[in-house]
C-alpha cells in the first residue's frame, strides 16, 4: 500500500469507527430511553384507568345507595337490576358475587349466573374468582387477571377492581381490558423503532458522506500533489540536463582548448623533428631540443587530463579522505587563480558516508568557482568541523555579496546555488547561506551515518 492510500485509509478508518461508536451509543441510548418512556406512559395510562375503575365504582355504590338498609329479596333484586343496567362503553359492566364464590349478577355472560366460580382459572393457571374474593375480603382494590373479552370472545388481560358489600356479603366489582392499552403500548414501540431506525440511517448517510467527502477530498489532495510533483520533478530534469550540458560544454571548451591545441602542437613539433632527424648533425641538435620541450608540452597535457578527471572524480577524495581532499582543492585552486585561500581542519571528519563526502566536497568545487567568477574576493577561508553529531563545512570570502534570494529564485541564474541546495537535500544535510557587503559565507552541515 502507497503512502497516500495509508494516509487515506488512516483518515477514514478513525471516522467510521468514531460514526459507528456514536451510532451504537445512540440506539443504546434510545433503547433505553423507549423503555424508559413506554414504562412511564404504561403507568401513567394504568394510573388514569385505576383513578377511572375507582369513579365507576363509586358511581355504581351511590345508584343502590337508596337501598341501603334492607335486606329483603326485592331489595336485592332492584339492587342486582340497577347494577346490571349500568355499563361504559362496549366492554365496561359490572359484576357481583357472593362471598362463597357464586355468581349473582353478571350482564355479558348470564350463563355464569347461579353458578359457584370459585374453581375457575384463567388461561394462566390462576384462581381468578379466589383472588378476587381475596381481594374484597381485604378491604377492596385492584386485580390483573384474564377474562374473555365479549366484543372479541377471546381472552384477554383485564384490571379488575372489587369492593366488599358488608351489608349485603356481596362483592362488586368492574373492569377494563387491557389489550388496548397494549396496543397502544405496541404502536408506540413500533413508533419509537422506526424512529430510532431513522437515526441509524441519519447516521449512516453521514457517515457515507463524510468517508465520500475524505475521499474525494484525498482524491484531490493527490490529483494537486501529483501534479506539483510531476512539475517539480519536470523542473528538477530540465535542471540535471542543463548542468549536464553545462559540464559537457565546460569539458568540451578544456579539452578543444587546452588539450587538443597542445596535442597539435607537440604532433607538429614531432614531425618536425622527425625531418632533421634525417639531416645534418646540427639539425639532429635542434631536434633533440624539439623532443625535449614536446616532453614537457606532454607533462601540461598530463596534468590537465588529471586536473579533468579529478574535477569529474576526485582520486583523493577516495584514498586520503574528505579533509586531505579539500585541503588539495584549495591547493590548487591557490595556484590556478592566485587568491589566497586559508583551510582548517578540526575533529573527526572521517565518519561520513562516501556520498556525503562527495557532496560537501562538490559544494567545496562549486562555492570556490562562484568565488573566482564573481566575488573579487581577496581572501578565502574552508574551514572542515567535525563533532559527535556531524561534520560542517564552511566557506567564506570577503567579496562583493549579492542578493541571495534573487539569485535563488532566478529562472536563469543562481543555477550553482541550487545545485549546492539539491545536493544537501539529497543526503538530507543542512544548507545555510548568508551574503552581504561584507562577504558571503556558504555552511553546510551532514549529521553522521548519512
Amino acid at each position: 500500500m502507497k503512502l497516500r492510500q495509508k494516509v487515506l485509509f488512516l483518515a477514514i478508518v478513525p471516522l467510521v469507527l468514531a460514526l459507528c461508536a456514536i451510532a451504537l451509543a445512540v440506539r443504546h441510548q434510545s433503547n433505553l430511553l423507549a423503555a424508559q418512556q413506554k414504562a412511564a406512559i404504561e403507568q401513567a395510562y394504568l394510573a388514569s384507568k385505576e383513578a377511572e375503575l375507582k369513579h365507576y365504582v363509586t358511581l355504581a355504590l351511590h345508584s343502590v345507595a337508596h337501598l341501603s338498609g334492607r335486606n329483603d329479596p326485592a331489595a336485592l333484586d332492584e339492587a342486582k337490576r340497577i347494577l346490571s343496567s349500568l355499563s361504559f362503553g362496549d366492554d365496561g359492566y359490572f359484576f357481583v358475587y357472593d362471598m362463597q364464590g357464586n355468581s349473582l349478577m353478571h350482564p355479558r355472560q348470564p350463563e355464569l349466573v347461579g353458578r359457584n366460580l370459585l374453581a375457575m382459572k384463567d388461561g394462566a393457571g390462576n384462581p381468578t374468582i379466589l383472588r378476587l374474593l381475596a381481594r374484597a375480603r381485604a378491604g377492596g382494590g385492584l386485580e390483573r387477571y384474564y377474562w374473555v373479552k365479549p366484543s372479541t370472545h377471546r381472552e384477554v388481560a383485564k384490571l379488575g377492581y372489587v369492593i366488599p358489600m358488608k351489608e349485603w356479603g356481596w362483592m362488586l366489582g368492574t373492569g377494563i381490558y387491557l389489550d388496548d392499552v397494549e396496543g397502544a403500548l405496541a404502536r408506540i414501540d413500533a413508533q419509537q423503532r422506526g424512529n430510532i431506525q431513522n437515526t441509524m440511517l441519519w447516521i449512516a448517510g453521514i457517515a457515507i458522506l463524510s468517508a465520500l467527502a475524505v475521499g474525494v477530498s484525498g482524491l484531490a489532495l493527490n490529483v494537486s500533489e501529483s501534479r506539483v510533483a510531476d512539475a517539480k520533478l519536470k523542473a528538477l530534469a530540465q535542471r540535471v540536463v542543463e548542468s549536464q550540458e553545462e559540464e559537457r560544454a565546460r569539458l568540451s571548451r578544456d579539452l578543444h582548448d587546452g588539450i587538443s591545441q597542445w596535442l597539435v602542437s607537440i604532433k607538429l613539433r614531432i614531425e618536425a623533428g622527425i625531418v632533421r632527424l634525417t639531416t645534418s648533425p646540427p639539425q639532429t641538435e635542434k631536434a633533440v631540443t624539439m623532443f625535449e620541450h614536446t616532453a614537457e608540452q606532454l607533462n601540461k597535457v598530463l596534468g590537465e587530463v588529471r586536473r579533468i578527471s579529478h574535477n569529474l572524480r576526485p582520486a583523493v577524495l577516495d584514498d586520503i579522505g574528505l579533509a586531505a581532499a579539500l585541503a588539495h582543492l584549495a591547493g590548487e585552486f591557490q595556484q590556478t587563480s592566485g587568491m589566497p585561500v586559508q583551510f582548517t581542519a578540526t575533529g573527526r571528519t572521517d565518519r561520513l558516508l562516501d556520498v556525503a563526502n562527495t557532496v560537501l566536497f562538490r559544494i567545496a568545487q562549486e562555492a570556490l568557482t562562484n568565488i573566482e567568477r564573481h566575488a573579487h574576493a581577496s581572501r578565502i577561508a574552508l574551514a572542515l568541523t567535525g563533532d559527535a553529531d556531524g561534520v560542517t563545512l564552511a566557506i567564506s570570502d570577503d567579496g562583493v555579496g549579492f542578493d541571495a534570494a534573487g539569485i535563488a529564485q532566478h529562472p536563469q541564474r543562481g543555477i550553482g546555488l541550487r545545485n549546492m541546495m539539491e545536493r544537501m537535500e539529497s543526503i538530507g544535510g543542512r544548507f545555510e547561506l548568508t551574503s552581504g557587503a561584507d562577504g558571503t559565507v556558504v555552511r553546510a552541515r551532514v549529521e553522521n551515518g548519512k
